[in-house]
C-alpha cells in the first residue's frame, strides 16, 4: 500500500462509524474469507484473532504470536481494495510498550484500524488494571501519531463477556471503563456479550460515542442494533466456526452416506482462483 493511501483509508474508516446506516463487519481469519467478503460489499474487513489462531492451529487467547497475527493481517491487506482493520487481542504483551510495538506492526502490516482488550494475559482470564490499560490506549494513539497514520482504535472491554463481579454491578463497571476509554481518544467503544436491547441502548445514550457489539445468534439483529444508534456490529469468529460446521457436515455427509449435497452452493474452483489472482 502506497504511504498516501494509508491515511486516506484510516479517515475513510474512521468516518464508516458516523454515517447514517451501521456499520457491519462479517470479521475474516484469512485471504480467502477476505475476498469473499469484499466481493459481498463489505465496506471495510475487520480480522477475527480467534478466526486467525484456530486457522493457523493455536487456541484463542494470545496463544498465537504477535508476528504470526500480524502476518494474517498483512496478507489480508494486500490482497483487498477496501479498509482493513486488525484484532490483536490485548496487545501481545502487559506493558504499554508491547501494546506500541503492535500498533507499529499493524501500520506496517497495510491494516488502519486495531481492536485492543483489556483482559490479561496467562491462563486466568481477567481484566487489565484499568490504569494500564489507558496507558496501552495512550501508546497506540502515540505511535499512530508518530507513523503518520490515524489509526481508527476500538477499544474493548470483555466485563460482559467474562461475566466479570455480580450480574447487577456489570453495567456500571463497563460504563467506567468505556468512558475511561472514550476519553483516552479510544474511536469506538467495544462491549462483547451484551446482548439485551435495552441495555445496549441505555449504554449508547450514556456513552454518547460510538459502541461496537457482537452481533450473532442470541444478540439483537442488525436493524434493531442500527435503530438503537449503535455505530458498528462485528461478527468475530462466528462466521469462521460456520465455516467449520460446513466442513464438518460434509465430512458427515461423505463419510455416512456417500453423497454431496452439503457441496451445493460451492463457488467453483475458476471463481476462487480469479479472486486469489487480483
Amino acid at each position: 500500500m502506497r504511504a498516501s493511501t494509508q491515511p486516506c483509508k484510516a479517515d475513510a474508516f474512521r468516518a464508516m462509524h458516523h454515517g447514517q446506516k451501521i456499520l457491519v463487519l462479517s470479521n475474516a481469519w484469512d485471504v480467502a474469507s477476505a475476498r469473499i467478503l469484499e466481493e459481498a460489499g463489505a465496506a471495510a474487513i475487520a480480522t477475527t484473532s480467534a478466526g486467525v489462531a484456530f486457522t493457523l492451529g493455536y487456541p484463542d487467547g494470545q496463544k498465537i504470536s504477535r508476528e504470526e497475527m500480524i502476518g494474517a493481517v498483512a496478507r489480508i491487506a494486500a490482497k483487498v481494495k477496501v479498509p482493513v482493520t486488525a484484532d490483536v487481542e490485548s496487545g501481545y504483551g502487559d506493558r504499554a510498550e508491547d501494546a506500541a510495538q503492535t500498533a507499529k506492526a499493524v501500520i506496517e502490516a497495510g491494516a488502519v484500524g486495531l481492536n485492543l482488550e483489556d483482559v490479561a494475559g496467562g491462563p486466568q482470564k481477567q481484566l487489565v488494571d484499568l490504569s494500564l490499560q489507558l496507558e496501552k490506549i495512550k501508546a497506540v494513539r502515540e505511535t499512530a501519531r508518530t507513523l503518520g497514520v490515524p489509526l481508527v482504535l476500538n477499544a474493548r472491554t470483555d466485563v460482559y463477556l467474562l461475566e466479570v463481579g455480580k450480574p447487577e454491578c456489570r453495567y456500571d463497571e463497563a460504563i467506567r471503563r468505556l468512558a475511561a476509554f472514550r476519553d483516552a481518544d479510544a474511536d469506538c467503544l467495544f462491549v462483547p456479550g451484551l446482548r439485551d436491547l435495552e441495555t445496549i441502548a441505555r449504554l449508547v445514550r450514556e456513552l454518547g460515542h460510538p459502541v461496537n457489539i457482537l452481533a450473532g445468534p442470541g444478540s439483537p439483529s442488525i436493524p434493531e442494533l442500527q435503530k438503537i444508534g449503535v455505530a458498528r456490529a462485528s461478527l468475530g469468529s462466528s462466521a469462521m466456526r460456520a465455516t467449520l460446521g460446513l466442513a464438518r457436515r460434509i465430512a458427515q455427509e461423505v463419510l455416512t452416506t456417500g453423497t454431496y449435497k452439503s457441496l451445493e452452493g460451492a463457488p467453483s474452483h475458476t471463481d476462487v482462483n480469479r479472486m486469489m489472482s487480483r
